[in-house]
């Protein structure tokens, strides 16, 4: 009797980040896709009211510069030295964590709740980044005595 199991590697640390990020971003995208549907969200969004204040082209772009990192530590996780990468995941990593917690802690509008379900998820990914940066895989090196 034959028996086959299937292969399996290990895969490389940022690999693993680049996923979590691009999962994240998938995330946050959905989510506020989704809060285009809520009663009232598109009237507000036309009169220039987002869910933190009024829209303004300065806020606009803080938004656009609060989601480029998301979107580039996808491609960060994968071509920075590692010691780099490592202390951009864990400082970014830790920073999106407690934005998503305080959206999480804030959101009580029962329209909301599916955005509450992704503030979930996406605090357990964010940690997850966290997770793997703190435990990155060590090498040991010889040292150069020249």
């Amino acid at each position: 009797m034959h028996t086959h199991t299937l292969q399996d590697f290990q895969v490389n640390v940022r690999i693993k980040l680049a996923a979590l990020w691009t999962a994240v971003m998938f995330c946050y995208v959905y989510g506020d896709f989704f809060s285009l549907f809520v009663p009232g969200r598109i009237k507000h969004l036309m009169e220039g009211q987002s869910g933190v204040g009024t829209t303004t082209p300065i806020s606009l772009l803080c938004f656009s510069l609060l989601m480029t990192v998301p979107s580039l530590m996808i491609f960060l996780s994968l071509v920075l030295k590692p010691q780099i990468s490592r202390w951009f995941n864990l400082v970014f990593g830790i920073f999106f964590t407690l934005i998503m917690t305080l959206i999480l802690i804030t959101t009580n509008d029962t329209w909301m709740i599916f955005y509450s379900y992704l503030a979930v998820v996406e605090i357990v990914l964010t940690g997850t980044i966290v997770w793997y940066a703190w435990t990155w895989p060590r090498q040991q090196t010889q040292d150069n005595p020249l």
